[in-house]
């Protein structure tokens, strides 16, 4: 179990607040991995720089080595620690690389788009015809990519969002035929609501309610069920990157919370959503070692058919 919880705490140094790909990754590794590490970087220096020749024409590469800044760490005398060393370091520059790659297609598929737009246009208005603004197609082309909580622009004003934002009058008004309650207890009652819109089916308001009551309310009893349905909002969704921190979150703050247990299992079924065999059995493994009642009881069936979902050593 000691093993298996130090692997969980690994998954803490990336979805606590950093990325969890690298920090669960960072497990054993043969260092004749590094060889097909190399290759790989090697690959991907080339497809990189080949895109960059067509999103920045003429350019000389220095749009691509700043970014590319990992080093190893200053090497430690052991040999098993040089080695571990040297494997980090090849997964932080695959990362680095992966990540400018999906950068730069993204921008060659904007620009791409843009110019066809364009092109379609001129040829519109020279035979004499009419043709929907540049910009409004434009904006149109551009690839709905979720960007990451510390890129995510401020919220806009209602009245300047654009029209394909806003909800439908019919959906607004089953959101407001929500009632919210009103006890005595304020915390109770904006779980209690964000759990009817979740209940609902309205996941996206129920992650903007779920996200104010456990950032308003930390410390309260509730919380540990507000997190883990909050997590439950995203995977419902369709979001799993973003239901992964918090079901982490909620079984790191308190293991003995009340849905600790259901969070922990949440965030294997999460790995397997994102086809992470070896990250779902890791938690996977930590749930039945922590939790053998839940395994055995109220969850049984949920552990059941995640562990039928994948092949664990």
């Amino acid at each position: 179990m000691r093993r298996t919880g130090v692997k969980i705490t690994r998954i803490a140094r990336g979805f606590g607040l950093g990325g969890i790909a690298l920090a669960m990754a960072a497990t054993a590794m043969p260092v004749a991995a590094q060889d097909d590490g190399e290759a790989r970087i090697r690959k991907l220096e080339a497809e990189v720089r080949a895109l960059q020749r067509k999103v920045f024409p003429g350019g000389d590469g220095r749009y691509f080595e700043p970014q590319i800044t990992g080093q190893p760490a200053a090497q430690p005398s052991t040999a098993s620690t040089t080695s571990t060393t040297a494997v980090t370091d090849i997964l932080t520059r695959l990362d680095a690389l992966e990540a400018q790659l999906q950068r730069l297609t993204a921008q060659y598929e904007v620009g791409s788009n843009a110019m066809r737009l364009l092109e379609e246009r001129i040829e519109v208005l020279e035979a004499g015809g009419t043709a929907t603004s540049a910009p409004a197609q434009v904006a149109a082309a551009q690839p709905a990519t979720q960007p990451s909580a510390t890129q995510r622009p401020a919220a806009q004003p209602a009245a300047q969002q654009p029209a394909a934002s806003q909800p439908s009058p019919e959906r607004v008004a089953a959101v407001q035929a929500i009632a919210k309650p009103q006890t005595d207890d304020p915390a109770d009652d904006e779980y209690s609501y964000g759990f009817r819109l979740w209940e609902a089916g309205f996941f996206p308001e129920a992650q903007q309610q779920l996200t104010l009551f456990v950032e308003r309310y930390p410390s309260h009893w509730r919380t540990t069920y507000g997190r883990n349905l909050l997590g439950r909002a995203y995977l419902d969704d369709k979001k799993p990157n973003e239901a992964a921190p918090w079901f982490l979150k909620n079984y790191q703050s308190d293991k003995g919370g009340a849905r600790a247990g259901d969070s922990l299992l949440y965030l294997a079924e999460t790995m397997i959503a994102l086809k992470d065999t070896k990250r779902a059995c890791i938690a996977l493994a930590e749930f039945g070692e922590a939790y053998p009642a839940l395994a055995a009881g109220r969850l049984q069936g949920q552990y059941e058919r995640n562990l039928g979902k994948v092949t664990c050593s």
